[in-house]
């Protein structure tokens, strides 16, 4: 819902001081969205995808910044392939990289290492900290790993409410748990 693509059924929401529903246009400016399955074209090489990302943007010097975003994520070496041949970890660096290209102020991640191998994981893992720098990162997961691994702050959402929000260390204080699973399965019950 925050990046537009679904309607809520009540309440509201706004990223950046935008209305996500009034003022959808504006938000999609703010923010790079990288899906669970990220929907590339596979027949495209990485750069041909990438031009294709910054043109539909409109965006000024795409060449620069398609240049950018590669050495962002990590793609130099895999720049002139085709998707197809690209093991998962690096077409979620492609992912990432049509995400970031507009260099956006939010970038929200929906389980961004789902599936990945332990190297592609703390690769992924490492991107991510590394963008997170710059940016706010907004990242969607039920694996509470994940969330101890890249995460200063915690929302919990259940159905459609906020169960909790805070910082993760203050969230296990608070519950006098160590274990976020644990916390997690407490609030969502």
């Amino acid at each position: 819902m925050l990046t537009g693509y679904l309607k809520p059924d009540s309440g509201t929401a706004d990223l950046c001081g935008f209305d996500t529903q009034l003022q959808s246009m504006e938000v999609r400016r703010i923010i790079g969205y990288l899906p669970e399955n990220t929907p590339l074209y596979t027949d495209m090489y990485v750069k041909e995808f990438l031009m294709f990302a910054a043109n539909a943007y409109g965006l000024d010097q795409p060449e620069r910044k398609v240049e950018l975003a590669i050495e962002q994520v990590g793609l130099k070496d895999e720049a002139h392939k085709k998707i197809s041949v690209l093991s998962k970890g690096y077409r979620q660096r492609v992912g990432l990289a049509q995400a970031i290209i507009h260099d956006p102020k939010v970038l929200i991640l929906d389980e961004p290492t789902s599936g990945l191998d332990p190297n592609q994981l703390a690769e992924i893992r490492d991107l991510i900290r590394k963008l997170g720098k710059d940016k706010t990162v907004i990242l969607s997961t039920h694996i509470m790993q994940e969330v101890e691994a890249l995460c200063d702050d915690i929302i919990i959402i259940n159905k459609g409410r906020i169960a909790a929000n805070s910082g993760i260390n203050e969230l296990k204080l608070q519950h006098e748990s160590d274990s976020l699973d644990e916390i997690f399965r407490k609030l969502t019950m």
